[in-house]
């Protein structure tokens, strides 16, 4: 299913503006969220076909709120890469136990990140 809609979630304005420039000259419609709770709002309001998340942000971090939205009924369905500067072994691997579907280090390479964004579509 092709992807339209993407929520980026990061607490850095020059973070999600990178990310939406970089979307939106790739297509895609990208909506953006500052914190865990507004990213929680707005994956259950946008209803987005898949989000960026931050992991290092105040309040609930980007695992949590992985955690969340992959165990909510209404959004479950939804992939989410994490984007994050954590880049041990163990942070990727309790990203995907949260439920992401993929897992980038920043600084993220634009083709790698395009290239994950695309292998969710199938």
């Amino acid at each position: 299913m092709p992807l339209h809609k993407i929520l980026v979630v990061d607490d850095s304005a020059t973070e999600r503006f990178f990310f939406a420039e970089l979307l939106s000259k790739n297509g895609y419609q990208v909506v953006t969220a500052e914190n865990g709770a507004e990213a929680v709002t707005m994956a259950t309001s946008e209803q987005p076909d898949l989000i960026l998340m931050d992991v290092v942000m105040p309040g609930q971090n980007g695992f949590q709120v992985t955690r969340a939205i992959s165990r909510d009924p209404g959004t479950s369905h939804i992939p989410i890469i994490i984007c994050t500067s954590k880049s041990q072994e163990t942070d990727r691997y309790w990203g995907m136990k949260q439920g992401a579907r993929d897992y980038v280090v920043k600084p993220v390479d634009p083709k790698d990140l395009l290239t994950k964004i695309r292998a969710c579509e199938t």
